[in-house]
């Protein structure tokens, strides 16, 4: 058994235990048995039991999210719709209570940098599948920018008993907006000389930032002979 079978078998027995143990080696021992799965192979494909499958968890609702916006007709919306497309897309490839545990999980001092890693993740294949191709700055102020989005986004949408979450989806909306302001008032900043010449100094040292050529080579790199 590969072990991209042994994950998906583990993650639809998780259901059945994570939103009353959460993401715990308690809930972990019950889905591989439930699985039929010996918890040695479990642990196996998973070395960090019950944090490792919460990340395949995540990943999984990543995937979710990226085939509904391959199928998806996004030609006719404006750029910061396909944004809140995606954002609502991912949203709605959770079970909340799944979410919920894994947010508390990922809380803990010990694991937020896994939680940081997963929304950022999740940032950066949103910006892919909607066609970004900064090779810059730009590449990590937009990535960052949409972890917040979605960060806060998540945190009202675990709260929210709107009819459809309505609530949740104006709320993105709100967020979305605000980043377009900025992103406005940056406009008039580049525009205006003062502020052009005071940030000339930190620009400079700025547009030698790189995105990062692979995955493993996060967070970036500086050119060679910069």
């Amino acid at each position: 058994m590969q072990n991209a079978e042994i994950i998906a078998k583990m993650l639809d027995a998780a259901a059945a235990h994570v939103p009353f143990e959460g993401w715990s080696h308690a809930a972990f021992v019950a889905s591989a048995r439930d699985a039929g799965i010996d918890p040695t192979i479990a642990r196996a494909a998973l070395p960090r039991g019950a944090v490792d499958l919460a990340l395949a968890y995540h990943t999984a609702g990543d995937a979710a999210m990226l085939g509904r916006l391959a199928q998806a007709d996004l030609g006719d919306m404006r750029f910061r719709d396909r944004i809140a497309a995606a954002v609502r897309y991912r949203l709605e490839a959770g079970e909340r209570e799944m979410v919920r545990r894994g947010t508390t999980l990922f809380a803990l001092p010990q694991h937020t940098a896994d939680g940081a890693r997963a929304i950022w993740g999740t940032a950066d294949r949103i910006w892919t599948a909607l066609g970004d191709t900064s090779d810059d700055i730009n590449w990590y102020t937009k990535r960052a920018t949409l972890s917040g989005v979605y960060g806060s986004t998540v945190l009202y949408w675990l709260g929210d008993d709107s009819p459809g979450n309505v609530a949740t989806w104006e709320f993105l909306d709100r967020r979305i907006d605000d980043v377009m302001q900025i992103e406005k008032i940056k406009a008039k900043a580049k525009d205006n000389k003062l502020a052009s010449a005071l940030m000339a100094g930190p620009m400079a040292i700025l547009s030698h930032v790189r995105a990062p050529k692979s995955r493993s080579d996060l967070p970036g790199h500086w050119p060679p002979n910069s």
